[in-house]
This record gives structure tokens, sequence and C-alpha cells, in this order.
């Protein structure tokens, strides 16, 4: 006789990424698995008395996202801070400022988002009313008692430059003076040019902003119990995206990583999560150490559970060594990134990947362009640590040779990609390639080549679906034309990659991905079927409900 199953769906069409079932119409759980697929005749087959059954009512579901490249944490921190979105003049942004200051107490700091619309920020100065940012004395005036910040954006967000505003006690605070001088380059502290004290106005050009780092030591940072809380509403909202399991091959530094610890230790983390340690060492000498002495959890496969996996490492290529020193300086603070700053010099690339061949520790690194410069330093660490099985993963690729894909292919090595950082975003740079942008994250190349191959969000922003319409349109944000239309994706899949496939990541590709007997039931229940949209509609679609190990995180009424 069946043992019943706790939980059928049913009446659905569901996508499965299993090859012997790639298309089913219900789905049997018992314990978090999946026990059968097939047809509506399973509800029959599975119901017992205390068998929940869910009618899909015709709804597509297909496995659930694998967000390779998620920094999921930093979403929920946004809902921390004043929003400014939808402030279309400074007049409107001193209103919210002197509303904010009058819920104060005198002398808190009063901490906006960036000027302009989330998740972006495009040219939020510009598009004000008076097309400049609130002045110092404005500022005063909104909160005579209180400290007012208002940020530049986070690089990854937008575009440089970003635009930050002080008012008078933020400055003094800061022991801002006439005198001050940024330290880091690409960051303009501007001064009156009558009197030569500070306007309370900083512009930086940095993809990735270093002001905080750099001058604004007083302005109040992310604590962990506010770190904590925005990851609780970072997995809410990507549950709500169909979003079940998350890789992070770097942002995590040790106080994101206890974060992220501490929630599995209260039984509260839904989303499964595999994390890439971002360390904090400051050169090559203490990386030696810290690989040999602390890291042994993170060798191989490194040490978790179904939810909370630790494995590798992340090492950066390249990076402004003063950047990376007043990072340090301001730890557990990591900002927004979740991670440690770091610089490299080729040499010393090399050597710390050397090293974390000899531990055992898989590397993660970001290439961009630079694919054919790091190829080498992985192919002189294989001749002395054979890297077959070990699973290095390499991150962010933008254009990229053939010969140097063929590389990666004969390696072992593992790739995931941000379509949106550099086709859609970013894709400006990429619009005059001569071949047409064919070899500017070059998908199909790709999986010609037999890559093992996931996609991501890069939280730019977090909804998977803005993802799977860049990676099948691969227009550029501002004039729409494709980069390397050849290279484009069909929505089965793109799916496939942002699913199925990024489990072998967290080596669980034996338990977790496609929709099969003996899986995890990790399941988005989808608004309309992607498989007949085109690529402008997968933009707009929804989901309705989540499922992770068979139990709903996320429902909307279908």
């Amino acid at each position: 006789m069946t043992e019943p199953a706790e939980l059928i769906l049913h009446n659905g069409d569901i996508l499965t990424f299993d090859p012997t079932r790639p298309r089913v119409q219900a789905l049997a759980v018992r314990g978090g698995r999946i026990v059968a697929t097939g047809g509506d005749d399973l509800v029959a087959a599975f119901s017992g008395p205390a068998t929940r059954r869910i009618d899909l009512q015709g709804r597509f579901a297909m496995p659930g996202f694998n967000d390779t490249h998620a920094h999921m944490e930093r979403e929920g921190l946004k809902q921390q801070r004043l929003s400014l979105a939808g402030a279309g003049s400074v007049a409107e942004i001193l209103r919210r400022i002197a509303t904010a200051t009058a819920a104060a107490s005198p002398g808190d700091w009063i901490v906006t988002m960036p000027v302009g619309e989330p998740p972006y920020y495009f040219d939020g100065v510009t598009k004000l009313a008076e097309g400049r940012m609130p002045t110092r004395e404005e500022l005063d005036r909104a909160a005579p008692e209180n400290p007012v910040y208002i940020p530049g954006h986070f690089g990854n967000w937008g575009v440089p430059p970003g635009h930050t505003a002080l008012n008078s006690r933020a400055i003094a605070l800061n022991g801002l003076s006439r005198h001050s001088c940024p330290r880091c380059r690409g960051i303009d502290f501007i001064c009156d040019e009558v009197t030569g004290e500070p306007t309370g106005a900083i512009v930086e050009r940095n993809g990735r902003p270093a002001v905080e780092f750099d001058m604004l030591r007083a302005v109040p940072r992310f604590g962990f119990e506010e770190r904590l809380e925005g990851l609780r509403r970072s997995i809410e909202l990507y549950h709500a995206c169909g979003t079940t399991s998350v890789y992070e091959g770097h942002g995590s530094a040790p106080e994101t990583i206890s974060v992220y610890r501490a929630l599995w230790e209260r039984g509260e983390l839904t989303m499964r999560t595999g994390l890439c340690v971002s360390p904090s060492w400051s050169g090559v000498g203490e990386a030696q150490r810290a690989m040999r002495d602390w890291l042994a959890y993170a060798r191989g496969k490194g040490l978790g559970d179904p939810w909370l996996s630790i494995s590798g490492v992340h090492v950066a290529y390249g990076g402004d060594k003063l950047v990376a020193e007043l990072a340090r300086a301001d730890l557990p603070n990591t900002g927004w990134s979740g991670f440690v700053e770091q610089a490299y010099t080729p040499e010393e690339f090399r050597e710390v990947c050397f090293l974390a061949a000899e531990h055992d520790l898989r590397l993660n690194t970001i290439v961009g362009d630079h694919l054919h410069e790091i190829v080498p330093v992985l192919q002189a660490i294989n001749e002395r640590h054979p890297l077959a099985g070990k699973r290095w993963v390499i991150q962010h690729i933008a254009r990229a040779r053939l010969e140097d894909l063929k590389a990666l292919k004969a390696l072992g090595v593992m790739v995931t990609t941000i379509p949106t950082y550099f086709l859609w975003k970013g894709g400006h740079a990429y619009l005059n390639e001569p071949d047409g942008g064919d070899l500017v994250v070059p998908h199909r190349h790709m999986l010609d080549l037999g890559l093992p191959l996931a996609i991501a969000t890069d939280n730019i922003p977090y909804d998977p679906f803005f993802t799977l319409w860049v990676a099948m349109a691969r227009q550029e944000r501002v004039t729409g034309r494709q980069i390397g239309p050849g290279q484009a994706l069909d929505v089965e899949t793109a799916l496939r990659l942002f699913t199925a496939a990024g489990a072998a990541l967290t080596f669980d590709e034996g338990w977790k991905g496609p929709l099969m007997p003996g899986f995890a039931a990790d399941i988005a229940v989808l608004s309309r079927n992607p498989l007949s949209l085109d690529a402008g509609e997968v933009r707009g679609l929804e989901c309705l409900m989540t499922l992770v190990d068979g139990r709903i995180v996320h429902a909307q009424p279908f």
C-alpha cells in the first residue's frame, strides 16, 4: 500500500527538468522530498486523511530559482532607512526629512536612502525639479537639532557619480572642515568658493563608494541586529519572487556569515544558502596563516546542512589597496557590500590562488574583462594541484575569448554570469565591439562548449524575471541595442540555468534542482507559462506561490 503524501500539487503544468519526465501535471511530497510525479491520478494514489491538496488551476510550476550571485542580505537593509522614492523635488525631500526629525529625539541621525528611484537611482539628482541636491543650509532648517546624511547610491545599483549631502551637524560630527581632504581617489569634497567652508556636498565617481570608509566615520553603520532583521526581510522578498536557494560566491564577510548562522541556529532560515568566505586578511602572509589555521571548515565541499553550508574563499583580482585598508579598519561594518574589500597585484593574486589550492579551498573570483589574465594562473595551478572535481568558480564574465572558455572547460571550472550587470546596466561599454558583442557574456558559446553554467541577479534587481528577460533580449538600457544577439537564450534554457543548474555549486545536484522523485520539493508557481511568452512578457511575470522543503513560504491568491 502506498504511504500517503503530506502534500499533493495537481492540475498544473509543471516543468520538472527531469529528463525522464520533463512535463507533468502533479507531484506528491513527503518529508520535504518529492515522492512521485505524473498525472492527476497521483491525487487518488497518494491521498490520505492528512494529505493537503493544492489545485494549481492549470498554473505553471517549476523548480524554485537558485540565485547563484544573490547578495540577498542587502535588500532588507534598504527598508531600514528613510526612503526618498517618488520625491521629485528638493522641497519634498526636505519635507520627508522634517517629518522624520519630528519623530526622532534631538541628536538622532537622520539617514536616508539615495536620491532617485530604486532599485537603480539613475540620474536621481538631475531628475529633481531643482536639478540639484539639498544644500547644507536647507538641511539645517529641516533638521536643526539632528545630523542628516543623504548618501550617494551604492555602485552596483546605478552608475557613477554618486551625490552625498550633509547638514552642519553631520559635517561637525564627522570632523570635516575646509582643510579636509579625501584620501581615496574619485571623491570630490566640495567647499564654498567664497567662504572656503564645506557645503555638505560630496561627489564620488567610484563604482563602489569609499566615502564612508574615508571621510564619514561618524555616520551610523548597520549593526548586527539590523543586519539580522534585514536578512529576515530579504528572505521574504526573494521568496516572493520564487527564489528558494542562493549561492554567494563573494559578499560573505565574517559578520555576514554570523548573521546567517544566527538565523539558521534559530530555525528561521527558510532559504537554502551556500556561502563562500570573503576573508578580511590584509596580505599574502596573513592569507597563508588563515588558510592553514582557521579555514579548515571551508575546505573541499565545506561544512553545512541542506539549509546553510560554507565552502571555499573569494579572492579578488585587482582592487585599490588604500580602499581595502580603510575598509578593513571599519570592520565589522562592510556597508552595503557584505564583503571586505581586497586588493591584489597580479603576482599577489597568483600567490594567494596557489595557497588556496594547497589548502583545498576552492577559489571564487570575479573576472569581468580579465578572464584572459586569470586563465594562465588557473592552468599553472592545475599542473601542480589538479582542479578536476574541485568546482572552482569564475564569476562575472564580461568580454571573453573562445580559447579561454575552452580552457575553463578543460580545467573543470564552473561559471556564474550576471547578465543584467554587463548587458543591460553596463552594456554601453560593449556597444561597439568588432564582433557585435558575440563574446560578451557569451552564454551560447559556454553552453556549446559544455561549461557548467548558472545565471544570477546580483541584486540588480533581485527579481529573477528581470534577469531572465536580459538573458533573452540582451538589450542595453539606454539605446535598446542588442549586444551579441546570437548569444541570446531561449526561455527554457534560461530557466534551467537559473534553477536546476545552480545545485552543483553547492555539491547538491544529487538531491536538489529538478522536480523528480527523491529531490527537494522547492517549487515556484508562476502567474503565466513563460514557455509561451516572448522576452518582453517574461519580464512581467510574477510568482504566486513558493514552496521550500514542501512548505509554503510565499503565497498570494490564484
